[in-house]
């Protein structure tokens, strides 16, 4: 594919979670594309144009060929579709692409408190001093069981081979790793080798410039 095919839509801060993980299927899936910020602080993402293009004014929104979608999960599956003969992203084997989409949607559709108290710009910045309130205790919690359940003892990736559920888990894992909070050894072993990719490592090499304090 040629680089202008598809078109990557991001905040110009570079620190959402799900920007990262569809630039991350992209970097996987060895596609091309370009790069495109939206100044979301300047709420560029709800003016007409971005509307009209997005339909939900999200971030991040793929574009390739005229047709643009929104939500990450929903891009990593179309990349899966759109280019099937390139590396997979997704476990070949039925019921374990269907656990590995089960848990993306449950990363995203839970754990609202988690992602509240522990932002993932602390992944970026530095740790937040304030400790976990009950109520997120308990979703990191249930978080750590999923996690502990779904990644066999020895094992370097969720459904054998690396899939893009693999980031999504060590995404959300890292927001309390990165924090300092109490994680069990073989999961923050876990998030250090997610974070070891070549992908992520791409991703976390952008530039961007830590929050003014105010």
């Amino acid at each position: 594919m040629e680089s202008t095919s598809l078109k990557l839509y991001l905040g110009a801060d570079y620190v959402s979670a799900f920007a990262m993980s569809a630039y991350v299927a992209l970097k996987e899936k060895q596609l091309s594309f370009d790069l495109v910020t939206v100044d979301l602080k300047a709420r560029d993402n709800y003016q007409d144009h971005y509307r009209d293009l997005s339909l939900t004014c999200k971030i991040p929104l793929l574009v390739h060929e005229g047709f643009a979608l929104s939500e990450s999960s929903a891009i990593a599956e179309y990349l899966e579709e759109l280019a099937p003969g390139s590396k997979s992203i997704y476990p070949k084997d039925i019921k374990q692409r269907a656990r590995a989409r089960q848990l993306q949607a449950w990363l995203r559709s839970d754990l609202l408190v988690v992602r509240k108290e522990r932002p993932f710009d602390l992944v970026y910045f530095g740790k937040k001093d304030t400790p976990l309130s009950d109520e997120a205790r308990a979703a990191a919690e249930r978080l750590l069981f999923v996690a502990d359940r779904l990644l066999e003892e020895g094992a370097e990736h969720l459904f054998g081979d690396w899939s893009i559920a693999d980031t999504d888990l060590a995404i959300m894992l890292n927001r309390l790793v990165a924090n300092g909070d109490e994680v069990p050894a073989r999961l923050a072993a876990y998030v250090r080798r997610q974070w070891d990719r070549d992908s992520v490592r791409a991703w976390m090499d952008l530039e961007r410039k830590a929050p003014a304090v105010v």
